[in-house]
């Protein structure tokens, strides 16, 4: 195993991924994650993090965070999940992607480890982040779980302080299927004493976190909508908040509840931590304004091409999909083209529902095990009013969006993740 694509071939082929098989991957609990990091002296002892959980809006919380700790001069490690183009977008220090190198040798040294513990690929990646963190003496790791919280792998840290984005329904065959449970399993990031700052909740939800944090002994913050005013500006999101004129370049208006969460875990963070960081407002809003610059951050309503305008979104369950949908009814356009794929483990006669009907569709599939079949996307589609053509491929869809299209027309592309991943490259010069 000389090469990185070598190394990440092995990690795919003998490590369960749910980003490509589904629930057949998923391991929930936390005894292979003790034993996999007890193989590795346990190294996300050696540096300190903030724990990130929802079913929306963890990714951009977990970059903004990140930029910000950048901005203060911090040496900040960011772990998310999954990746859209390259495997190295789960594993940053500063933002920069983990070196090749780096997972190269460090597969080829603990390959006996994995064939013992036989680990998911989740499992194996976190470890190799965590190494990561620990070998660059990071001053704070922005932790993202990968699915839930209680269960996750990623629950085996604790944190300065602890973050839920949101509630809503997401791969309910794990989480459970009411706002409680699913609530429930996001809530077992709190830890004993350890402040959380919850984003947004529901009168079905915040009775779930108060009870886990009273138990826990853990003060708990609720964030609010605080913005009342917000406007583009020279093709900029501009808000105007308490801390000043945050000028974002993550453009979606979705991104207002995000931006509330993480002024709430600032507040919080600077209250508890202040001996041991400094971040004033000044460094805040310099993060805050260049979130993709300072993490790499990519898919969150991120304009691809101009004329005719391409947008891609990560959205994919029924909040992120009404979130894409909103923002859609804001754009002008003359034609509306959506080029639309999904995994075929999800629900997704709610989401069909919520599209807008008078939309020209390309139904498409990505090149992973997960994705459902274009014909019977196609097929669900119709039955709700929506009509088009459908592709076997990103590819073949993207290029008949954009043959088809006049200058003035919007090409959206989204539906899931791996969709977005094979989207993005694409536009690439």
């Amino acid at each position: 195993m000389n090469t990185y694509s070598e190394a990440l071939q092995y990690l795919y082929d003998r490590l369960p991924v749910f980003h490509h098989i589904g629930g057949a991957a998923y391991k929930p609990g936390l005894d292979n994650t003790i034993k996999l990091l007890n193989a590795f002296d346990n190294p996300q002892q050696k540096f300190k993090c903030i724990h990130i959980a929802g079913t929306n809006g963890k990714g951009s919380v977990s970059n903004m965070l990140s930029a910000v700790f950048q901005s203060a001069g911090y040496k900040t490690g960011l772990y998310t999940s999954p990746h859209l183009v390259d495997f190295g977008e789960r594993i940053r220090v500063d933002g920069q992607m983990i070196a090749q190198n780096y997972v190269i040798e460090f597969v080829k040294k603990h390959q006996s480890v994995f064939d013992e513990i036989q680990p998911s690929f989740f499992e194996a990646t976190m470890a190799m982040a965590f190494c990561y963190f620990a070998d660059k003496q990071v001053d704070i790791a922005i932790i993202e779980t990968g699915l839930g919280g209680r269960l996750d792998s990623t629950n085996i840290v604790i944190p300065l302080l602890s973050v839920i984005t949101n509630i809503s329904f997401d791969h309910v065959a794990f989480l459970g299927d009411t706002l409680e449970k699913i609530a429930f399993e996001k809530a077992g990031i709190i830890k004993t004493g350890i402040p959380v700052v919850v984003g947004e909740w529901l009168p079905e939800t915040k009775p779930v976190f108060e009870k886990t944090a009273s138990e826990k002994n853990a003060p708990i913050y609720f964030a609010e909508e605080t913005f009342d005013k917000y406007y583009i500006e020279n093709q900029k999101f501009v808000i105007e908040s308490s801390i000043g004129k945050i000028v974002s370049d993550l453009s979606g208006k979705y991104q207002l509840r995000n931006l509330s969460t993480v002024l709430k875990s600032l507040e919080v963070f600077r209250a508890n931590y202040s001996n041991d960081f400094t971040i004033d407002n000044k460094k805040i809003l310099h993060g805050l304004e260049n979130v993709c610059t300072l993490t790499g951050l990519q898919g969150r309503w991120q304009t691809l091409q101009s004329k005719p305008k391409v947008i891609t979104d990560t959205g994919h369950n029924e909040a992120g999909i009404a979130f894409v949908c909103e923002q859609l009814q804001q754009q002008n356009f003359e034609t509306l083209r959506i080029v639309i794929g999904f995994a075929n483990d999800k629900d997704i006669s709610k989401i069909l529902k919520l599209l807008p009907a008078n939309a020209k569709y390309y139904f498409t599939q990505a090149n992973v095990q997960r994705a459902m079949e274009a014909d019977k996307l196609a097929e669900k589609a119709l039955s709700v009013g929506l009509n088009g053509a459908y592709h076997n491929s990103v590819k073949e869809s993207v290029k008949a969006a954009i043959n088809e299209a006049a200058p003035e027309d919007l090409i959206f592309i989204g539906g899931s993740n791996f969709v977005v991943g094979e989207a993005i490259p694409l536009f690439e010069q």
